[in-house]
């Protein structure tokens, strides 16, 4: 099958990592996969790459089209990409009454398939007709391994437990302010707080196995990568209750679900690092599997067709 993805090309590294991984789990089946990035930011970025787009889809043929994130598939419609599947994320959803109308009406007008993430985000969606699919998490990528040879990598001290708040402090909806704060309330001495800013997502499982404990505090989430590819390097977990956290979380040993109670979530903090097991997470998600994950999108795209 020839495929189109059409996303965001904004970020420092380029394409965003979860449509790249998400590519290649396709191409690894043996279908041929394209990508192309719209770069440039707000409606006037996205609004001149239907020119673009238009042109560049009159030399080429794709038996399916997949655009991730609303304003992107806004762009593959008005450009003509059809038949058009579209994955929303969490921001589609989650931060803009405008974006979910406009949502609706490209839905009714364009769009063939709409890919939620999550329960939790088709019900914030608003469309019934909608498609609950998970982003898939490479195991071979993201696996567990020595701490001392991740420590390496990072750079961290080796005589210190690390809390990694896996995401940019500057991105407002992450919440590093709370995560702070209660980080601020353990009084250890020997534990270092970390955050992440332009990590190539290949140095990611050296990041998930240096840390003690992940820390995610994020006003909303659609359904986090991070939390899952943590889960598949069997990290331990402290999350706040937002997007399917809670489900995919479940009841594993070591992962804890909080509210947004600055003292709670030092407390599970603190007793995280004083959880002295491996966690099983990793057994826990592998229904997440990206071998498990890309079959199923495949035959999404074959209903479309």
């Amino acid at each position: 099958m020839e495929i189109l993805f059409i996303s965001s090309g904004n970020t420092k590294n380029g394409i965003s990592p979860i449509v790249f991984n998400q590519g290649n789990s396709l191409i690894k089946l043996g279908h041929r996969v394209s990508f192309f990035t719209i770069k440039g930011k707000g409606f006037k970025g996205y609004l001149k790459h239907i020119f673009i787009l238009r042109k560049f889809l009159k030399h080429h043929s794709y038996d399916v089209v997949h655009a991730h994130y609303s304003l992107s598939a806004a762009v593959a419609a008005l450009a003509g990409g059809q038949p058009l599947v579209v994955s929303l994320m969490g921001s589609d959803v989650k931060a803009s009454f405008l974006l979910r109308y406009l949502i609706k009406i490209f839905n009714f007008f364009f769009w063939k398939k709409i890919i939620v993430k999550s329960q939790d985000m088709k019900m914030s969606c608003g469309i019934k007709a909608t498609t609950i699919l998970p982003n898939g998490v490479d195991f071979k990528k993201f696996k567990p391994f020595s701490k001392k040879e991740a420590i390496e990598t990072t750079g961290w001290n080796p005589n210190k437990q690390h809390v990694l708040f896996a995401a940019n402090p500057k991105r407002k909806v992450k919440n590093y302010h709370l995560a702070q704060s209660a980080f601020e309330l353990l009084h250890h001495q020997d534990v270092e707080l970390h955050s992440l800013t332009d990590i190539p997502n290949i140095q990611m499982p050296a990041y998930f196995n240096a840390a003690d404990v992940i820390l995610l505090t994020s006003h909303w989430e659609g359904s986090p990568n991070v939390i899952k590819e943590a889960m598949a390097c069997n990290c331990k977990i402290v999350a706040v209750d937002v997007g399917d956290i809670k489900e995919t979380i479940g009841n594993t040993s070591g992962c804890y679900v909080t509210s947004f109670n600055k003292t709670e979530i030092a407390d599970k903090i603190d007793k995280a690092l004083q959880y002295l097991k491996q966690p099983e997470g990793r057994n826990h998600i592998a229904h997440l599997s990206s071998e498990i994950i890309a079959p199923k999108l495949i035959s999404i795209y074959n209903d479309v067709l």
